[in-house]
């Protein structure tokens, strides 16, 4: 019955493939296989942790990348990867889907293990192993992921004695004339491949110029609201920012024009994850698990943007 279904499942795949399967090229531009050594240091059976669970653990980090791709619920993610042919296809057309609480107590148990980090990294070795290495700078902006302040009084109780569903460690930030509420997410992109590289997720409140990703070495591009804040990178290309009394000069005004040119690149990820993975507002409480939702937005990109490259040089 199985091999029936199995051939029945292929043939309807054939079409789809004919037409176009982009879920398809995605797939195959990473070694899936290489985060199974991570993601299996989460189960102990010896342990109160309990044991591993029934579902293959690469099927489920390919689970939160298709969930973040396509910015769906945890419930809607487990609907969509029944009823779709090219998801069960990405997910290796595997004999049971995952139910959504599967989904979600995996990802906590990456969140509170921090193994969601490691992904990120392992990820990031295969980018160099491709070739794909920093050579002419990268790219540092940040920016707002809000989620909801509730109703409450300002005193009352966040953290893990709250007991509503809005943010229990978001903040307020003011950009402008406009207050936002929640967090921030921080990323470093390459400027010749326009890959993602390293990321981050603060509070709201914290400013930019306190998270530095660049590295010594490298030659990084940033905006004004970096301006006056040293960075690690050994070439510092922050626009300048006029002060009170002392106005920009020609030569500055132009060195920012060309920066901004360079520092423009990294407004489409933010575009992109917002947009169309959905992923500028969070429902998830904590900042550990915003940046876990974050990261595996990164992790979208990333795979979208390496399907890019690879078009453009064959």
């Amino acid at each position: 019955m199985n091999n029936l279904i199995d051939f029945a499942l292929n043939e309807q795949y054939k079409h789809i493939q004919r037409l176009g399967d982009k879920l398809a090229e995605l797939e195959s531009l990473i070694e899936w296989e290489a985060f199974r050594p991570i993601i299996s240091q989460i189960y102990n059976n010896h342990t109160d942790q309990g044991g591993r669970p029934n579902t293959d653990e690469i099927l489920l980090v390919k689970m939160l990348v298709l969930q973040s791709l396509y910015g769906l619920s945890d419930p809607e993610m487990e609907r969509q990867a029944n009823d779709r042919i090219s998801f069960r296809k990405f997910l290796g057309f595997p004999e049971k889907i995952p139910d959504h609480t599967t989904l979600w107590y995996f990802r906590e148990r990456l969140i509170r293990s921090r193994k969601e980090q490691a992904i990120w990294d392992q990820l990031q070795t295969q980018i160099e192993v491709k070739g794909l290495k920093i050579r002419k700078g990268v790219i540092q902006d940040a920016s707002f992921i809000t989620a909801d302040p509730g109703h409450k009084p300002a005193d009352t109780p966040r953290g893990e004695e709250a007991k509503t569903r809005r943010s229990r460690d978001g903040t307020w930030a003011k950009k402008g004339k406009k207050s936002h509420f929640g967090y921030k997410l921080h990323i470093m992109m390459d400027k010749e491949h326009q890959l993602i590289r390293r990321m981050e997720t603060t509070t709201a409140s914290r400013h930019d110029g306190q998270v530095d990703l660049s590295r010594k070495g490298e030659t990084v591009y940033r905006d004004k609201g970096y301006f006056g804040v040293k960075p690690q990178a050994s070439m510092d290309k922050t626009m300048h920012r006029s002060t009170r009394g002392h106005p920009l000069s020609i030569k500055e005004e132009r060195r920012n024009r060309a920066i901004m040119r360079t520092r423009s690149l990294v407004e489409r990820p933010f575009a992109v994850m917002k947009r169309v993975y959905r992923a500028g507002h969070m429902l998830v409480t904590t900042v550990t698990c915003v940046n876990c939702k974050n990261l595996f937005s990164c992790f979208a990109f990333t795979l979208q943007q390496l399907r890019t490259i690879n078009l453009h040089s064959s």
